[in-house]
């Protein structure tokens, strides 16, 4: 096998294996699953009020209609398992759904009607009468700034609050200072796969086909939910339509179609309606950011703060890491950091994608440039200006660091010197141009995950793991590495994801998931190899017998030492001649565990240039082009890779101009439920838009080098936009999404 950093298949351009079924239909989500036979139909109404309880609920109706086989409320529903707070992650906690009266927020769901057809359960919804007890909601989230507390637990167990040096004497003591507020909306990961669930029980089993980031802890949610033995639950994903986030854990219609499925002892399907997807899934929470910088007039800084009020549920506490952008970013002596919630009656709380740094990166690279304008500065050099030795916060060096690469490549092939240092001063027609830039930071976290490959006996492998593949390419990475690992063509590997009988990942979620499962693919065949090698040079039946392993090698699907090659299935049938094949397990351990992530800041980074048209008269704003350059360590293949951060980067320009769920502050219903309202980006926004990757190789990360980028292509993108906007107009708005009411009455008067 070559050595890791010199491996012919892995970062190449390699169409997704998954393609073919993909385009002809024959990858099969979990809403398309027929393999029980005809399923019934299940259908969810929501509460109208957004907070208080149910003092009446008549089924009578639906329960009259034609195809009508159950209606389940909180008074027929089973008993169900409560929420286990202690665990680390919220995601495998039990998730219950109609257990009693109480309502939280707007559009909780207060009845399940299944029927022999979705029109029918359908029908059947709409006919139960609830009346309801209306009780005092808290909607606003400006009114309640005021009433902010402390996260009892943070994501990830990150801490709340750091501080380093003396804040408020470095700040007091700066030449120059920035103090600003910034706020960012409620937003929804609305993925093109609806959430569904396909239940089907199986005597004492149950079969739950869902599309899920995380099977295994899927699967101990439903098991703790429904409080069955987690043995019994089998959880099927091989396909997944998008998830952003917001299928890292089970929601409501998986929960409800396994207890009706239980109930009625038939298969249940269930799915959401985009409506539905709104209140039923979560979002992202609200923010109110605010950002104190103070530097010499050199422009180096000497102070640095980021305090942060977002909302939450109070029934379900969840604290997004906005402030931890700031912690490993720019250099300066004295920092601060805090997190504050403030409980808001509104559905819950999830990850959207990039959790907390791309809203935090928002208002950070926003006041950067506010800083830079201030000193008179180029946005590009006052970034430099500010790149740390060590991590800031930790004083630990960091593993591989490539931030003032990107910048310095940006800024060459964007042409950003042709950028106005004046505001609203370069225009074509009736046009105002604009230039914008923003750093770009994620940490690279790694989870637990095991892959077991298997070397069949004509030679072929078989990789296995519960690992997800949202449409980021999993089956085309892992058959790269194994491909690369055993020296067979691609086509000579098929990989098998998304069961919970296969060995147990982390799932696809927090940019960890190609950096787990190729690294776990990695050792496997590494694992592999070395009985192969011993095999093919220390069994006397072998034509290779007497040559040293260390100098055989797999290649075109054999091993080969001195000239003579030996076909792999030729070997597999010496070691295990029976004809089961040789199978061999490769893992990775949670970060807690790895010394490096102890000793060394990880992360990857990138530098986002925008540019702008602005309609002088009207206030519209267009993108012209964007590009963004990225450093990742290793890329596994650069065709999916590009495509994850192109589409991270066109989510940063609607994060910037369009993305906001609005909620209506009298009743706490969501307003603009649907895709009609809720706008982002369509193809006429997005015009010219590029992605670079530099080439990498981050040998604290991984034997492979690689660190995940999924999420890295949103994180400051929508700040470069913005700033692009003020660049162009000299408008700095703070409120995003930026809108034409917000934009158009600070534009310079016109001649």
């Amino acid at each position: 096998m070559a050595r890791a950093e010199e491996s012919p298949l892995i970062g190449q351009p390699l169409n997704r294996v998954d393609g073919p079924l993909k385009v002809t239909g024959r990858a099969t989500y979990a809403y398309e699953q027929w393999e029980a036979g005809p399923p019934l139909y299940g259908f969810i109404l929501g509460a109208t009020i957004g907070r208080g309880r149910i003092t009446r609920i008549d089924t009578a109706r639906a329960e009259r209609l034609p195809g009508v086989r159950l209606v389940m409320t909180h008074h027929n529903a089973p008993p169900q398992g409560t929420r286990d707070e202690s665990t680390f992650l919220e995601f495998p906690r039990a998730f219950t759904a109609l257990a009693n009266p109480e309502i939280h927020f707007h559009g909780e769901p207060v009845a399940l009607a299944v029927a022999t057809t979705f029109e029918q359960a359908r029908a059947a919804a709409g006919l139960i009468d609830v009346t309801y007890a209306v009780g005092p909601g808290r909607y606003d989230f400006a009114a309640r700034l005021d009433h902010a507390r402390t996260p009892k637990k943070m994501k990830i167990g990150l801490a709340a609050d750091t501080a380093v040096g003396d804040f408020d004497a470095g700040f007091d003591a700066a030449d120059v200072t920035i103090d600003q507020h910034y706020t960012t909306p409620f937003c929804s990961a609305q993925p093109m796969e609806p959430h569904a669930c396909l239940a089907v029980p199986r005597g004492e089993d149950l079969i739950v086909h869902t599309g899920i980031q995380i099977v295994d802890m899927a699967r101990t949610s439903i098991a703790g939910t429904l409080r069955m033995d987690e043995r019994r639950i089998h959880v099927v994903s091989p396909y997944i339509g998008g998830g952003f986030g917001s299928k890292l854990r089970v929601h409501y219609e998986t929960i409800l179609a396994a207890i009706a499925a239980r109930v009625l002892d038939r298969p249940v399907k269930i799915a959401l309606t985009r409506q539905q997807t709104f209140p039923l899934v979560g979002m992202r929470p609200t923010s109110h950011q605010r950002v104190r910088l103070g530097s010499g007039r050199d422009g180096r800084l000497v102070a640095i703060a980021h305090d942060v009020t977002m909302s939450t549920n109070p029934d379900v506490e969840y604290a997004e890491q906005t402030g931890v952008t700031t912690r490993s970013l720019y250099a300066a002596p004295h920092r601060a950091t805090s997190h504050r919630l403030t409980a808001l009656d509104l559905p819950r709380g999830e990850d959207v994608r990039a959790p907390g740094h791309a809203p935090g990166l928002m208002a950070v690279e926003a006041a950067m440039d506010e800083l830079a304008h201030e000193l008179s500065m180029d946005p590009v050099e006052l970034r430099i200006r500010n790149e740390p030795e060590l991590d800031p916060e930790r004083g630990v060096p960091f593993s591989d660091r490539h931030l003032v690469d990107c910048l310095r490549e940006g800024e060459r092939r964007f042409g950003w010197k042709r950028r106005p240092m004046k505001p609203a001063t370069l225009r074509e027609g009736r046009r105002l141009i604009g230039y914008g830039v923003a750093a770009a930071i994620r940490p690279h976290p790694q989870w637990a995950t095991r892959v077991r490959v298997r070397l069949e006996a004509d030679g072929t492998a078989v990789v296995q793991s519960d690992m997800t593949d949202m449409g980021t390419g999993t089956y085309t990475t892992l058959t790269q590495v194994a491909a690369d690992g055993l020296g067979l063509p691609p086509e000579r590997v098929r990989v098998e994801l998304g069961r919970s009988e296969f060995p147990v990942s982390g799932g696809s979620g927090a940019s960890w998931g190609a950096g787990n499962s190729s690294t776990a693919v990695h050792r496997a065949c590494a694992a592999l190899r070395d009985e192969l090698l011993a095999a093919a040079c220390g069994d006397t039946r072998s034509p290779l017998y007497g040559r040293d392993p260390a100098t055989a090698v797999l290649a075109d699907g054999g091993v080969r030492a001195g000239g003579v090659s030996v076909p792999l299935g030729e070997i597999v049938g010496l070691v295990r001649p029976g004809g089961e094949g040789l199978a061999a397990e490769g893992g990775t351990r949670p970060m807690a565990e790895e010394p490096n992530y102890a000793a060394y800041s990880i992360n990857t980074y990138g530098a986002h240039f925008a540019e702008v048209g602005v309609d002088a008269d009207t206030g519209e704003i267009r993108l012209r082009r964007m590009l963004g350059v990225f450093s990742a360590g290793r890329v596994l293949n650069a065709k999916t890779a590009r495509s994850q951060l192109l589409g991270g980067m066109i989510w940063g320009l609607g994060m910037a101009l369009e993305e906001a769920v609005a909620v209506d502050v009298r009743s706490g219903a969501l307003v603009n439920r649907d895709l009609a309202q809720y706008l982002v980006p369509v193809h006429a926004d997005v015009p010219e838009i590029d992605a670079v990757i530099l080439e990498g190789f981050d040998e604290k990360a991984n034997p492979l080098g690689v660190k995940g980028l999924g999420e890295l292509g949103i994180c400051g993108a929508g700040a470069a936009v913005g700033n692009a906007v003020f660049n162009a107009t000299g408008v700095r708005v703070r409120d995003f999404p930026i809108t034409l009411e917000k934009l158009l009455p600070g534009l310079p008067p016109q001649e």
